[in-house]
């Protein structure tokens, strides 16, 4: 049995679409904190269960007779996650499963500007030390391109501090990779990248948005304590203005710059591109 976590979320509720293609849905199972909103597999066959990452003793039972666990990054921002990783992990060794699976992030490490790479790479440690199978999937960023962006479809400029080279991958992409990995008869070990194949940077995005729509989108560079005060003007925390900067100085300083095939490898496909991605937004 494959056992998930996040499958009423975007990126593995997808994961679960795609597995239902290729494995009976009595072969797999999810582990959400309210399964109220996991009806909808439910009806289809799949096996739902309650679990967080608070409540060790909920996901060992949720975790039960899983041959694979993927388990997606918290997103509890007031949460040790560290230690949420750490409990799912335990509950995943504990409840018998073969290998782990776990949703991490590119440019994963200790010593970086953004926050959230020092907390994958002590998930990524914990995992190595748990005795079990184990694949890290080091995806690129993915989300609304508008959050990245901001109102450049009102104001025909992306006024951003300076970056550098990154992935912007579809989550759509990122789904089907991990479905993929899960259904393979030769699964991948350790931390793997699932990136576009060429980074871009917010130039390229602008050029992709000015040939979409016909107008001239310009990016324009702000210097960063200027950007940040803008952004507390418009009423964003600091705090949360400042981790958003330290994406760009993260991108900047070379942190996502690589880019590695296999994306698009398990896709038997190039990736979606940033230009289709705005597309896709832009129809919508």
């Amino acid at each position: 049995m494959i056992v998930m976590t996040g499958a009423t979320g975007t990126l593995n509720g997808a994961t679960v679409d795609h597995l239902l293609k290729h494995v009976p849905p009595t072969r797999i199972g999810v582990s959400v904190r309210d399964p109220e909103r996991a009806k909808h597999l439910a009806d289809r066959g799949v096996r739902v269960r309650q679990g967080s990452y608070d409540e060790p003793e909920a996901l060992r039972h949720s975790f039960a007779d899983a041959e694979q666990v993927l388990l997606v990054s918290s997103s509890d921002v007031t949460a040790d996650v560290v230690r949420q990783h750490r409990t799912a992990i335990d509950a995943a060794v504990d409840a018998g499963a073969h290998r782990i699976v776990y949703t991490s992030a590119h440019g994963t490490g200790v010593d970086t500007p953004y926050p959230p790479l020092a907390i994958h790479a002590a998930t990524e440690q914990h995992l190595e030390a748990s005795g079990v199978a184990w694949t890290a999937l080091r995806n690129g960023f993915y989300g609304d391109p508008d959050q990245l962006l901001g109102p450049w479809r009102a104001t025909g400029v992306i006024a951003k501090p300076a970056d550098g080279p990154f992935s912007w991958v579809d989550r759509r992409d990122a789904a089907e990779a991990a479905a993929a990995i899960l259904t393979s008869t030769a699964p991948l070990d350790g931390a793997i990248d699932l990136t576009l194949s060429a980074p871009v940077t917010l130039a390229d995005f602008a050029r992709a948005a000015s040939e979409l729509t016909g107008r001239h989108v310009e990016r324009v560079v702000i210097e960063d304590e200027t950007w940040v005060a803008d952004e507390m003007a418009h009423g964003t925390p600091e705090a949360v203005a400042r981790f958003t900067l330290s994406m760009f100085q993260a991108t900047r300083s070379g942190h996502f710059a690589g880019s590695d095939p296999t994306l698009a490898r398990l896709l038997g496909r190039e990736p979606r591109s940033i230009g289709d991605q705005l597309a896709d937004r832009l129809a919508s």
